[in-house]
């Protein structure tokens, strides 16, 4: 309790030992709470409540860093001494953290499941409050050459058109792509839009010997693909049957 009693004073009246930043300096970042990580990002507090005491209200509002980069500015906004610029530098740094959690599953060689894709997207996407839209375009050998954003829409709704896909694929000469997209509601089931746009890409892609292997659909820790679902290869014969028509 008295140490506790201390923390809702600035941080610089704490003991050394028990401040975030020397704390870190001498064990580790392993060694901070999530509270104290907080409070080093914000650094500075107001009269009568520190960064400490910042940090601290973040959590209990909002229980985890998931949601707090998942809550929108205006939102944060409302806490008492969190400033635009604090808010930044705590949105950064989540961010940063999932690029390294993505980089750590990166895609190196060839894909080889929807898992794999899925695993290395997924940190980049299921907090997403909108629906984005990537492709991973695939160079000769079936490898990743690049991963492309190419669009951002509403809560619940992403539709980029086939004609800019193709363009893009066809223009990094990419004889393969796979796509990607978030749902923020966490549901995984593909929309009707979602199945009519995979089925038209297929068809129009074809014609320019452009293959789709997979379009999967990033949900809450939690995916959907349409090749294990044997989509991809139902619209594919559709084509086929088109062409033989």
């Amino acid at each position: 309790m008295g140490k506790e009693k201390i923390k809702h004073n600035g941080i610089k009246n704490w003991p050394k030992d028990d401040r975030p930043r020397e704390k870190l300096l001498r064990y580790g970042e392993q060694s901070l709470s999530n509270t104290e990580l907080l409070a080093i990002l914000i650094r500075t507090g107001i009269p009568n409540k520190g960064a400490f005491d910042i940090s601290r209200e973040l959590l209990r509002k909002f229980e985890t860093l998931r949601s707090i980069n998942a809550i929108e500015i205006s939102e944060l906004r409302k806490i008492n001494g969190l400033s635009d610029a604090k808010i930044c530098q705590i949105k950064a740094a989540i961010e940063l953290g999932k690029r390294l959690i993505s980089e750590e599953k990166s895609i190196q060689g060839t894909i080889k499941s929807s898992k794999q894709l899925a695993e290395a997207l997924m940190p980049l996407m299921r907090d997403l409050t909108k629906e984005a839209f990537k492709i991973v375009l695939l160079n000769k050998r079936n490898q990743v050459s690049n991963i492309v954003d190419i669009a951002q829409g509403t809560i619940d709704r992403v539709y980029p058109s086939v004609r800019e896909i193709l363009q893009i694929a066809l223009s990094n000469h990419a004889p393969a792509i796979l796509l990607a997209h978030n749902h923020p509601s966490g549901d995984i089931t593909p929309s009707e839009q979602d199945k009519i746009l995979t089925r038209d890409l297929i068809i129009a892609a074809s014609s320019m010997e452009l293959r789709v292997f997979d379009h999967i659909i990033i949900g809450e820790n939690n995916y959907y693909s349409f090749a294990d679902e044997g989509l991809i290869e139902k619209y594919e014969m559709q084509t086929v049957n088109n062409f033989e028509l």
